[in-house]
């Protein structure tokens, strides 16, 4: 396993972090065992959201269970996710959400808290305030934004510089090899394609910590969706993958990845994580959510592939 470092945080963070989405619908006995294969693999970081059913709940009970403190881990927890098309990025709500995930996950503090929406209408010195003065009272470390534009991160800052206060220092976008031509789920912001590459650039330049989400497109790179299939997929995760990404231009590229893991023996997916993975100018930690121990061991073989940036740019564009 390989690790980094988030500005505000102590512990090294693993550059792939095992997501708990899912856990609700797996319960305790399936979701303890791919926590005890993710420690295993080096996989010391665990992303979760207040929004995701009893994520938080099944992260602690295994603990609990296990006899693993909260300083061995790594724990990223996500609050002020809009309910029945509400947003709610307000001090507020943001309050709330921490307050419930603390005591859910059973820790007096969150190592990397991150905002699950942004509400562009709501100043954001209102949330660099509300999130630093949480941070100042020790209930969170490090903190930033998911699926926030670029512009509003750099707003953030800006202020939070202003006014001498702790700014963002991650965000977690979409990034994947395929390009996210229609949002998955309302307000979801991607940094992939050509025409996110300003927003790339300012990462780099800032050295950000990312924390990115689908490499694999949803499934997309598993290889089960084709062009003449696609009406075929009844599930909802299916037809998110399908709505975002199943495009000509990705198509292609799948194409060019399935090539790829022939040549080099590897799986299709491993390909598309390896992709993530190998942009050197950007820092990069990726939510991956391996479903069985085997999986998990592949996406943490994927992050030994080497691709250059000719194999990169070629896998993108076919140049």
């Amino acid at each position: 396993m390989k690790y980094g470092t988030i500005n505000g945080l102590e512990k090294p963070v693993s550059r792939l972090i095992q997501g708990t989405a899912r856990f609700t619908e797996l319960g305790d006995e399936d979701s303890f065992a791919l926590m005890d294969a993710s420690l295993e693999a080096g996989l010391t970081t665990f992303d979760s959201a207040r929004h995701y059913g009893n994520s938080e709940l099944i992260i602690a009970r295994w603990m609990q269970a296990r006899g693993i403190s909260p300083e061995q881990l790594v724990l990223l927890t996500k609050g002020a996710h809009p309910v029945a098309g509400v947003t709610r990025v307000t001090p507020k709500d943001i309050t709330t959400d921490l307050m419930e995930s603390l005591e859910r996950l059973n820790v007096d503090v969150i190592d990397l808290y991150v905002l699950h929406r942004d509400d562009p209408d709501v100043p954001v010195g209102e949330i660099v305030d509300v999130l630093n003065e949480h941070h100042r009272a020790g209930r969170i470390k490090a903190f930033g934004g998911s699926n926030w534009m670029v512009e509003r991160v750099q707003a953030a800052n800006a202020y939070a510089t202003e006014h001498n206060l702790t700014p963002f220092t991650m965000s977690s976008p979409n990034y994947s090899l395929a390009e996210q031509v229609k949002p998955p789920w309302e307000g979801c912001i991607s940094i992939s394609g050509e025409q996110n590459a300003d927003a790339r650039a300012w990462y780099a330049a800032q050295n950000m910590a990312l924390i990115t989400w689908s490499s694999g497109a949803g499934g997309f790179f598993s290889g089960r969706f084709t062009r003449d299939n696609l009406d075929t997929f009844s599930s909802d995760w299916d037809a998110v993958a399908i709505l975002a990404y199943a495009y000509e231009a990705n198509f292609q590229r799948l194409e060019r990845a399935q090539k790829m893991a022939t040549e080099k023996g590897v799986t299709v997916f491993q390909i598309a994580l390896a992709y993530v993975m190998n942009q050197v100018n950007l820092n990069i930690f990726a939510i991956t959510g391996g479903c069985t121990a085997a999986e998990i061991q592949a996406n943490v073989t994927a992050l030994e592939l080497t691709l250059s940036p000719e194999e990169c740019s070629w896998l993108n564009t076919g140049a």
